[in-house]
């Protein structure tokens, strides 16, 4: 039985999105880039050859990694969700840091969508999982590295 792994709609149609280029751009570049080192004659002493062969070593790792994450994939709409205002996956958080009075707007995404300077955090950080079942007005506390972190949920929305 293998795990269900979470992703955004958007996350789902990123990877879809890279599985295709790996598998029409990526490896016939590479098979090609293999022909070509092999046309030179000695492997053994061949960089290119080798170059080539871990790169496509590495493309075929993702691809299988990439499907496999599609497979299992279970795509998740906050829209769809009965989730009577509270933090779930997907949704986008505003919240204020109550030591700062800083505010910040954060989506919840799966883990390969991550991306901190996009305001996407993964489903399983710290901060994510303290915000997830609240709502808006909720108070959620993060233990940081730098120490104890406090925050209020000033607004959860489904786009």
């Amino acid at each position: 039985m293998s795990n269900k792994y979470p992703l955004t709609k958007r996350g789902a149609e990123l990877l879809r999105a890279e599985l295709q280029r790996l598998k029409t751009v990526e490896r016939p570049a590479v098979i090609q880039a293999i022909a070509e080192a092999r046309a030179q004659g000695d492997l053994s002493e061949n960089a290119e050859y080798d170059a080539a062969k871990e790169r496509q070593s590495f493309i075929e790792g993702r691809i299988i990694e990439v499907e496999s994450k599609l497979g299992n994939a279970q795509v998740i709409d906050p829209l769809l969700l009965d989730t009577d205002g509270r933090c779930v996956f997907g949704a986008t958080v505003e919240i204020e840091d109550l030591s700062t009075g800083e505010h910040l707007t954060y989506q919840i995404v799966g883990e390969d969508e991550a991306d901190i300077k996009a305001g996407k955090i993964s489903v399983i950080s710290p901060l994510s999982r303290s915000l997830i079942g609240k709502s808006s007005g909720d108070a959620a506390e993060v233990q940081a590295p730098g120490g104890k972190r406090e925050y209020e949920i000033i607004d959860v929305r489904y786009e």
